[in-house]
């Protein structure tokens, strides 16, 4: 089990459950968060959706050892959904979506946030978006939701050097919307999760669909930009450098790859 999942109130909470690898998402995460995600697109009966974390993270991003299987083993057998499903069920998701980031988040634990319309954050809380640092380009359209979020030179210090960022950081660029007290977290995204879904789920989904139509075109060309850079680079000197230093317990040295690199 993966992800666990619960329903009070017309509140449907998705919780990541893989605490021993910091929630990392392995291909049976992403499949299963994807495939909450459209249930509960097509349950008549859930209004809203929070997502959390189990234990010390809300989520380490991509796991990178098996990250570095797909990059060295033609052979890897791939998930049902995988990163590209679970970015589309976010783009698609009709419903409020509420995120509430326990712990740490990096990768798409971090540019996640671009897809959730209230976003709550632990005061002990940090992200981080490590593109750089691991060799590759932006992904979940993370480069044009996020310097909509929070401005063009916020955006740009998050993505361009992959440096841990505090919870009153995040608040400040306005990533999150609320700090929260670890112990109040989840209490505190629940109530308004509640509030919301006391609402008509009609109303809720017309609103959340005005909001969000404009930008559909806009984050569909970002993703696409995205996935063309991330494909040139996934596997390149950079990247294995990256993954080579992660699965030795060290830091990357970038400093002896070829010229462009």
């Amino acid at each position: 089990m993966t992800l666990l999942v619960s329903d009070e109130n017309r509140v449907r909470t998705l919780v990541l459950d893989r605490p021993e690898a910091l929630n990392a998402f392995n291909e049976e995460l992403y499949d299963a968060l994807t495939d909450a995600l459209l249930a509960a697109a097509d349950d008549s009966s859930v209004a809203v959706v929070l997502l959390s974390g189990n234990g010390r993270a809300f989520s380490a991003g991509t796991d990178l050892l098996e990250m570095q299987q797909i990059a060295t083993d033609p052979g890897f057998e791939r998930g049902k959904h995988g990163f590209v499903g679970l970015v589309d069920a976010l783009v698609d998701f009709p419903k409020p979506l509420l995120v509430a980031v326990n712990g740490l988040a990096l990768g798409i634990g971090a540019t996640i946030l671009g897809f959730a319309d209230l976003a709550f954050m632990s005061t002990s809380a940090r992200l981080k978006c490590p593109f750089t640092s691991l060799g590759v380009a932006p992904e979940a359209a993370s480069s044009y939701l996020f310097p909509a979020l929070v401005g063009r030179q916020d955006a740009a210090w998050a993505l361009l050097s992959a440096e841990w960022i505090s919870a009153q950081e995040a608040r400040e660029m306005g990533l999150v919307w609320r700090l929260c007290e670890p112990e109040d977290l989840l209490p505190e995204a629940r109530r308004h999760a509640g509030l919301l879904a006391a609402r008509p789920i009609s109303s809720l989904v017309a609103v959340k669909h005005t909001m969000t139509e404009p930008h559909r075109a806009a984050i569909r060309a970002a993703r696409e930009r995205e996935n063309a850079a991330f494909a040139e680079l996934m596997g390149g000197p950079a990247n294995l450098e990256a993954l080579t230093a992660f699965a030795e317990d060290r830091q990357p040295d970038f400093t002896g790859l070829p010229a462009g690199w």
